[in-house]
């Protein structure tokens, strides 16, 4: 019944010795929070990068937004097919022998958590990188960093994802029910095999490596932003680099926090070979702090607006007793502006005359 070659009868075994017991209500409560949470952030994101898309059509920024976009609808459907699933089990009474006898369910509730996991950190990496090159090689990426090449890496993402989910299928290793009998994931219990760890540090050496390249990346840009910041004495150029930090910071300390204990503990798991006592609500916390960072992820990519920006600088400085200086508008056109201060300010024939109206006339 334990076999992990028997598609069939995959998962079954744990259903009768299971050590993990939650409370109906709770878990079917945060489930519900989080889906609901998770599509109402997503679609309020889709719908303002389709209003921004819209009004800017410039080149420079087009790239931004269609991995933006390709983001947040991952997040969507993410949060759209495995909540739907899981409410289901929860409806069910969590009776996957009545309603899995192929294990059909489990093994698509599977590929939708390994596929709906890595795909939002891939994207944030490519996104990190973007915006890198975007900010220390901005002629090569006005003229090479064109939408048909930001959708071919989207598409290569997101195949490369579909890859590593279904690589336990292909290999007939079946995914496995989970000790709380809500989802379906690699085997965490009684992992023995080989091939059971690997895709257990798999998972969580591409996780961290994607995460070890945003944070990089994004340390990169930030470092450049500063040091144009500093050169350059003109004040919009300031407050765009100011929000471009701050958003920088955000998407770093986010992914960090909500990813590392479900990484870590999977990676655990698979160089432990299973023997660690690691209670299943230990796991269901640890997944459950992943799924807040495709919550927040609209949030800190697109929903940092210029009030929220504006108010928690007037609040910071008030505290402090620093006199408030008033912020300019924060448009979703700070990422080309600021990029083309790095551009100016890195150029040897530029001058120091030149002020920010020649600036906002290149690039027209």
């Amino acid at each position: 019944m334990n076999s992990s070659k028997s598609p069939g009868l995959a998962g079954f075994g744990v259903l009768k010795n299971t050590t993990c017991h939650t409370e109906k209500k709770i878990s079917v409560f945060f489930s519900i929070i989080f889906m609901t949470v998770g599509i109402l952030s997503n679609s309020l994101a889709i719908v303002i990068l389709m209003k921004a898309y819209q009004r800017f059509r410039q080149k420079s920024k087009a790239s931004f937004l269609l991995l933006a976009s390709g983001l947040v609808v991952t997040d969507l459907f993410g949060h759209l097919i495995n909540g739907a699933i899981a409410v289901f089990v929860y409806a069910s009474d969590k009776d996957w022998i009545r309603f899995n006898q192929s294990n059909i369910l489990c093994s698509v509730f599977g590929i939708c958590m390994v596929f709906f996991g890595l795909c939002p950190l891939f994207l944030g990496s490519v996104m990190a990188v973007e915006r890198c090159i975007g900010v220390t090689k901005p002629i090569f990426h006005s003229t090479k960093m064109t939408s048909r090449h930001v959708k071919m890496m989207l598409t290569m993402v997101c195949l490369f994802a579909v890859l590593i989910a279904l690589l336990p299928i292909l290999r007939f290793r079946a995914y496995q029910i989970q000790a709380s009998r809500t989802w379906c994931f690699y085997k965490t219990e009684h992992v023995e095999d080989w091939e059971d760890r690997f895709y257990l540090l798999l998972f969580s050496c591409l996780g961290f490596l994607a995460l070890a390249i945003s944070f990089l990346c994004n340390a990169v840009t930030g470092i450049t932003l500063l040091r144009v910041k500093f050169k350059s004495q003109q004040r919009q150029g300031r407050s765009h680099h100011f929000e471009m930090i701050i958003q920088l910071l955000a998407i770093m300390c986010v992914s960090c926090i909500c990813w590392s204990p479900f990484l870590v503990t999977m990676a655990r798991i698979g160089i432990a070979e299973g023997r660690l006592k690691d209670t299943c609500e230990t796991i269901l916390f640890a997944l459950r702090m992943a799924t807040w960072n495709q919550i927040l992820d609209p949030w800190v990519y697109i929903l940092l607006r210029k009030a929220v920006l504006r108010n928690l600088y007037k609040i910071t400085s008030g505290c402090c007793g620093v006199h408030v200086i008033n912020l300019h508008m924060w448009e979703l056109s700070s990422i080309k502006n600021s990029l083309k201060v790095a551009a100016i300010s890195e150029s040897p024939g530029s001058s120091k005359q030149i002020n920010l109206q020649p600036l906002s006339s290149m690039g027209q």
